[in-house]
């Protein structure tokens, strides 16, 4: 009965306090979204419904979840501006972080809401108790999360995985900066199409862009540079990008990444740190196991394996492995690379970056959203079950994938293609 009354007492204060009341969450949302909202809408939002009661967001910082957030309301509620049926919530906000969730959804339910959106979930201590509590008891109310791509709903005593769909975002293609950057509309392409198909699919790509006067080598470049994460066109200065980028890529080892793993000491944080800067430092990286623990300090193979497991949900490494798992299964990768090719520009001087990685790193960031990536016997990457590609220069020959029937060359600095041989920006066409 102490904690009924307690509860009650504290749900008057809520209601008392004018920075927590319900009127207050709808004026913050309403601000946040009329300023947080874009016209481009992405392949993402394009294709996915978010029809479940509850689907989480996830993916690494700046991809573009709290705009798909926002377009998500926007998109199923025109009268948003005025409706009490929608509500935005960033977790992290002073005035969102002083009420408890369930207590702002319990309100929201009892007002007629309907759809409840909840940014950077995971820096909400108690977040999968909430959203757990939220689901089971309010069946009439709609959550859609963004969090962290470290988070792990299956994990913990608050197993969400029965109640949410997690939805993995990704950052631009090379096909979504041209549309925003144009303004026009691209094909997608799927791998099938693109290996059958490429001669034609790049020709007429090359032709709509042309119209514009624009050479798609000369965007490609720019893409690799600043293009996969949509807040590049917030800024249109490269140098600005690359130092938010770096300090972004610092902030999810040193914040984020506590924070979804709480058991993660200031020691283990520093080394975790320390295994980025060595990685980036000579990328594409063949993993020596033994000689990594000696320079970090590292106790155990299995130890190495988990930071490196955590860099890889975190969006900042992609490893190739034999399986095609990545290190889900703290498998010994044969590569490891950057996230993506952005991050290598952001970490290290543009005259010592290394074009054979950077190709490498935007084959493998393009390709693997859909399809297993893995390391083959023969060539650079095995993709599902049935191709090899290796990829390079434009002078690169085809000894490696000679004799393979379902082997192609993905090859930079050629507009078009023909036969085996592909552009490599047309793998930027997936999604």
């Amino acid at each position: 009965m102490q904690s009924i009354s307690r509860m009650g007492s504290e749900r008057t204060s809520l209601r008392t306090d004018g920075i927590l009341m319900l009127d207050n969450m709808f004026e913050l949302s309403r601000r946040l979204v009329r300023v947080l909202d874009r016209p481009y809408r992405r392949y993402f939002i394009r294709t996915v419904a978010l029809k479940a009661r509850c689907s989480i967001l996830v993916g690494q910082r700046g991809v573009g979840k709290t705009t798909t957030l926002v377009q998500h309301l926007v998109g199923g509620y025109p009268d948003h501006p005025s409706s009490r049926e929608c509500l935005y919530l960033p977790v992290d906000h002073f005035a969102v972080a002083q009420a408890p969730l369930y207590e702002i959804a319990h309100d929201f339910a009892q007002q007629g809401g309907k759809l409840l959106c909840l940014d950077e979930i995971h820096k909400y201590p108690s977040w999968s108790r909430d959203l757990k509590s939220i689901h089971d008891t309010f069946p009439e109310l709609q959550v859609v999360a963004s969090g962290s791509s470290m988070l792990r709903i299956h994990e913990g005593t608050h197993d969400l995985s029965r109640r949410a769909i997690v939805y993995q975002m990704t950052g631009m293609s090379f096909r979504e900066f041209l549309e925003i950057r144009l303004v026009l509309e691209l094909p997608v392409l799927d791998l099938g199409q693109l290996v059958a198909e490429h001669e034609t699919r790049a020709a007429a790509i090359v032709a709509q862009l042309g119209e514009k006067g624009v050479k798609v080598l000369s965007a490609f470049r720019d893409y690799l540079r600043f293009g996969f994460y949509p807040y590049f066109f917030e800024y249109e200065d490269p140098g600005l990008f690359r130092m938010t980028l770096e300090q972004n890529m610092r902030t999810t080892v040193e914040s984020d990444l506590p924070a979804v793993q709480p058991n993660l000491n200031g020691n283990s944080v520093s080394k975790i740190r320390k295994l980025l800067a060595v990685v980036a430092s000579s990328v594409p990286f063949t993993p020596d196991l033994v000689s990594l623990r000696k320079l970090l300090d590292i106790a155990d193979d299995r130890t190495l394996k988990t930071y490196l497991r955590h860099l890889e949900e975190a969006g900042l490494l992609m490893a190739v492995t034999k399986s095609g798992r990545g290190l889900a299964a703290l498998e010994k990768p044969d590569r490891i690379y950057l996230g993506d090719p952005n991050q290598i520009y952001a970490v290290q001087p543009e005259a010592r970056v290394d074009l054979g990685n950077v190709r490498e790193t935007f084959f493998c960031r393009m390709v693997s959203p859909a399809h297993t990536v893995r390391s083959p016997a023969r060539g650079d990457f095995c993709v599902d079950e049935g191709f090899s590609f290796e990829v390079g220069g434009r002078s690169k020959g085809g000894g490696q994938i000679a004799g393979q029937e379902s082997a192609f060359l993905a090859l930079d600095d050629i507009e078009t293609g023909v036969a085996k041989r592909i552009p490599l920006w047309l793998f930027g066409f997936l999604y």
